[in-house]
């Protein structure tokens, strides 16, 4: 069977995380998981743990399942530990999510959902990133309780492309975003848009503090782009590349001083 790590960055008892594993396990992979301890949302692809004595803390959760461990670190940290065989034989395949919040536009720079994924290419691996959108459609920013979330639709459209992702060439990424209803009405390959679902803004300054809150993006909705696609029920998926050199910047050559 093929080995399966699976993290996130909403800890390791979000229910997300629970749907996506069993998800795998149910469609035959060989499933570990292994996610944050606490929230570690906005992390991106640090590398940062919680050490005693140089010791990254690991602890072993009950679950009848399959193997579920509690690590004190980030999502990107995990899989590096998960391909240095931390937790049993390195995976194949890592799957990350099933994050809280679409995961869209040049705003998945930020995402530690994302950035599990990206880090386990650099080990040659393949990965998704899963994440649902529950922003409510009226633009407001609230998201429903995860009780009402549809966790299972995510699950599904992920596990549909794990055949594919398992013979896809090694270090492919993707990058998936399903929105919370149902039906959904299909899975469509999408562009990055240009900006993410919310921005950061000033709400208050003052003398020696700054207070900050996220408003929904304003921007027109650009056909093809994954945020465009959402908005209209489609699930979407995006091939991604770990940042890289861009060698067709030419920058002047510096001299010597005389």
């Amino acid at each position: 069977m093929t080995r399966v790590l699976v993290t996130n960055d909403d800890g390791v008892d979000a229910p997300g995380l629970a749907a996506l594993a069993s998800a795998a396990s149910d469609a035959g992979f060989d499933v570990v998981v292994a996610a944050p301890r606490e929230e570690q949302s906005g992390m991106s692809a640090s590398f940062t743990a919680v050490t005693v004595d140089g010791r990254v803390d690991v602890q072993r959760r009950k679950s009848d399942k399959f193997p579920v461990y509690a690590v004190a670190g980030s999502p990107a940290y995990i899989v590096v530990l998960g391909g240095l065989g931390v937790f049993g034989p390195p995976p194949a395949l890592v799957l990350s999510g099933i994050n809280r919040g679409a995961n869209a536009g040049n705003a998945v720079l930020h995402s530690g959902t994302v950035g599990a994924a990206l880090t386990a290419a650099y080990q040659g691996l393949r990965a998704l990133a899963v994440s649902l959108d529950v922003l409510a459609a009226d633009g407001s920013l609230t998201v429903p309780d995860d009780s009402v979330l549809h966790w299972d639709a995510a699950a599904e459209q992920a596990v549909a492309l794990l055949d594919w992702l398992a013979a896809a060439p090694p270090a492919t990424v993707l990058n998936l975003n399903v929105p919370d209803r149902l039906p959904v009405r299909g899975l469509r390959q999408a562009t990055l848009a240009e900006f993410g679902q919310a921005q950061m803004a000033v709400a208050e300054q003052g003398e020696g503090f700054v207070r900050m809150t996220a408003e929904r993006v304003g921007e027109p909705l650009i056909p093809g782009t994954d945020l465009a696609l959402l908005a209209e029920g489609y699930a979407t998926v995006t091939a991604l590349r770990p940042p890289a050199e861009a060698p067709s910047v030419r920058i002047p050559e510096q001299r010597s001083p005389a």
